[in-house]
């Protein structure tokens, strides 16, 4: 769905795909399933240690990692309120739903495994490419309780801080200038 404009359709498309993957493997089986790849703990713990090692550019990007650290020393990213466990595909890149002209597909699930849906949303909105090309609002079609909204705020920041460490060299696979979108980005999402 990668370089796709993308309307409603492909928009519920996106959110009946993923739905249904979060919910294929029953919670019986999902509990012996492993934990995908850079969940919530070892993510968190991965962002701070960049964060610390962190070198002042003398930017608005300094700024963020700041922010980013101070919300990141108060913020406890544990089983908590709303998460919802779900077998999660762990890459929310666009370019691994594929729209056939009536329905979505997913590839790539060599990272997927045992997460929760709050997570795994809040991956698939903060991918870079879910906004590189024009913005997409890939949890438009996506209902959520107060619990589960709030776990994908906190969660989507500590994607969006991920984002900004790993734009940081700004290389040839993304337009010029995503790396200070992506900086402001981090501080919406802080903000918020």
């Amino acid at each position: 769905m990668r370089g796709l404009t993308l309307g409603q359709a492909h928009l519920k498309g996106l959110a009946e795909a993923v739905g249904a993957m979060h919910e294929a493997v029953p919670a019986r089986v999902l509990d012996g399933v492993p934990e995908r790849p850079w969940q919530v703990v070892q993510l968190a713990a991965r962002v701070r240690e960049w964060c610390a090692r962190w070198r002042p550019r003398g930017s608005r990007a300094d700024l963020a990692v700041s922010e980013g650290a101070r919300w990141l020393d108060g913020w406890r990213p544990g089983p908590r309120a709303g998460a919802r466990p779900a077998f999660g595909a762990g890459d929310g890149n666009l370019a691994n739903f594929l729209w056939d002209g009536t329905r979505v597909r997913i590839v790539d699930f060599e990272d997927s495994g045992r997460s929760d849906r709050a997570f795994e949303l809040a991956e698939l909105a903060e991918h870079v490419s879910a906004w590189v090309d024009g913005e997409v609002d890939v949890l438009a079609c996506v209902e959520l309780d107060r619990e589960e909204a709030a776990r994908v705020r906190e969660c989507r920041r500590l994607q969006a801080l991920m984002w900004l460490f790993l734009l940081s060299g700004e290389g040839p696979r993304n337009p010029p200038g995503t790396f200070g979108r992506q900086v402001e980005r981090v501080l919406r999402a802080l903000d918020s």
